[in-house]
């Protein structure tokens, strides 16, 4: 007897953005895409009315942290959902967001409820990626994050590259407001910028990325503790260095001010310089994957970045760079590609089978 197809409604909420999919089956059936938000109560509201009416069969939700958990997914108990409450000073720029979807459609619909964390993809960090040179009574570790998006790239460059390429080397690079670098090998993550926050790691729309420890003891003696987690959070990255112009690397490129040009030229070199890092622990890297909104959109910054990895084997085609083409390499450069993201259908097929025992 054929097993019907479940109606998962699957929540992507970010730093700057929520996203969701209806899916019946495999089939994304409706789309929401609520942008330069970062208060999602409205949005998730919208989306609830919208459907009114419909009842999925479960809710998917995308949560930052997942903490020391391994697993791709899991279901969001009465216990599940503590665990994760003590996590939000981990992200907290993402994680209350996370949360508030999860409790709006618990109250919304009787339906089983499935995490699925965006740090999973990197449980495979070996210990030398994942320690802290920091004394170990403090308890603290590198996690990792864009795990979605990295296994959804993992899933499709068999398909893209081949078996035996995709297997290789390979430097994704998840671009948008949150920003990362993740090395791949047997597609697998075996490094990754972002650390033991969604802080660390690229300069972002607003956050700095790695910064000397001395500068935030600094600040701290100038402000108080909200003070100082507003700036790390909100006051940083692309918007302090273009001076305020904006956080958004669309009208920073459209821009005409010095100021916007040198927070784009900055962005770059920090990714180029990380990539390069990358590189090494490997011997080398045999392909390059942009993602995320900045990665496959922005064709001037894929040509910056690629432009100082030529020391790699990569070049840019730039007629099919500006075009956003799926491959955007010279026939005699390593490949460079762009894979668009779609975290939202990697999340459905990784918590499916978890529905399975209520239906």
């Amino acid at each position: 007897m054929a097993v019907a197809p479940l109606t998962l409604l699957v929540l992507n909420s970010g730093s700057s953005s929520l996203r969701a999919t209806l899916f019946q089956g495999r089939e994304g059936v409706r789309h929401w895409h609520f942008s330069g938000t970062t208060d999602h109560e409205g949005p998730l509201q919208s989306l609830l009315e919208d459907l009114e009416g419909q009842s999925p069969d479960g809710v998917v939700h995308r949560l930052v942290h997942g903490g020391a958990v391994t697993e791709a997914a899991r279901v969001i108990d009465g216990v599940e959902r503590s665990r994760l409450e003590d996590l939000v000073p981990l992200a907290p720029l993402h994680l209350p967001a996370n949360l508030r979807g999860v409790d709006l459609c618990t109250a919304h619909f009787s339906v089983p409820q499935i995490a699925c964390f965006d740090t999973a993809f990197h449980a495979t960090l070996p210990a030398l990626a994942t320690r802290l040179p920091i004394p170990s009574r403090f308890h603290l570790r590198k996690f990792g994050f864009h795990g979605l998006s990295y296994a959804h790239l993992a899933r499709r460059l068999p398909e893209v590259l081949g078996p035996r390429r995709a297997q290789g080397r390979i430097a994704g690079l998840h671009l948008g407001q949150g920003a990362s670098a993740c090395l791949m090998h047997h597609l697998t993550s075996v490094e990754t910028t972002m650390g033991y926050s969604p802080a660390g790691g690229l300069v972002m729309g607003t956050r700095s990325g790695d910064l000397d420890p001395g500068v935030i003891l600094a600040l701290g003696l100038e402000l108080t503790w909200d003070e100082l987690t507003q700036v790390v959070y909100h006051e940083m990255g692309l918007w302090a260095l273009s001076g305020g112009i904006s956080a958004d690397m669309k009208t920073l490129l459209a821009d005409g001010r010095e100021e916007a040009r040198f927070a784009v030229e900055f962005f770059c070199r920090r990714i180029a310089q990380s990539v390069g890092s990358m590189a090494t622990l490997l011997g080398g890297l045999d392909a390059l994957v942009f993602t995320g909104g900045i990665g496959e959109h922005a064709s001037v910054v894929r040509s910056l970045i690629v432009q100082s990895l030529a020391f790699l084997g990569f070049a840019l085609d730039e007629s099919a760079n500006r075009e956003n083409a799926p491959l955007i390499s010279t026939a005699r450069s390593l490949p460079v590609l762009i894979i668009p993201a779609d975290e939202e259908d990697l999340m459905r097929e990784v918590a499916t089978p978890l529905f399975r025992p209520w239906h």
